[in-house]
């Protein structure tokens, strides 16, 4: 049985968490609401010396595997729309070294949710084969590589 969350969910810090301070509870589109929180994220994380914005985004990623894998089971769905801290932690894996170019910003964006929403393999094969919390966050991290590979071509013929 399958429980739907609302705003009592974010009193507890696992879940606010997972459902990326409440932008997973948005009526339409969560994991688009949750990439913006992962932009002002990613924002957050630009000052950071490389190795530190390294160590920070990996450590991101693999806090959401327990937390995605906790809210997940609570809800009873294994990847319910409003687990967004997967979309959170990925932006900045796609957004690495565009800086602050509004452009790139949109561009990496757009490219991420492109490939989150539409799930090309190995995306689909992750999303459908992999379970709990990893499976939760594989998915995404898949889509983020590919939409920072496509944004590295892009680079490559425009500059911003």
């Amino acid at each position: 049985m399958s429980t739907a969350p609302n705003r009592s969910w974010l009193r507890d810090p696992g879940h606010f968490l997972a459902l990326g301070g409440g932008s997973g509870l948005a009526p339409f589109a969560p994991g688009t609401f949750g990439s913006v929180v992962g932009v002002g994220l990613y924002l957050a994380l630009t000052p950071l010396p490389l190795m530190a914005y390294v160590a920070a985004t990996v450590a991101l990623l693999a806090l959401g595997v327990p937390l995605c894998g906790r809210t997940a089971r609570a809800l009873g769905v294994h990847d319910h729309p409003a687990i967004v801290w997967d979309e959170v932690a990925a932006m900045p894996v796609v957004l690495a070294g565009v800086g602050h170019s509004p452009i790139g910003l949109l561009l990496g964006f757009a490219l991420f949710r492109l490939f989150d929403i539409w799930k090309p393999w190995p995306i689909r094969w992750a999303d459908r084969s992999v379970i709990g919390g990893v499976g939760i966050m594989l998915d995404d991290l898949l889509a983020a590589f590919c939409a920072a590979g496509m944004l590295a071509v892009i680079r490559q013929f425009f500059y911003f």
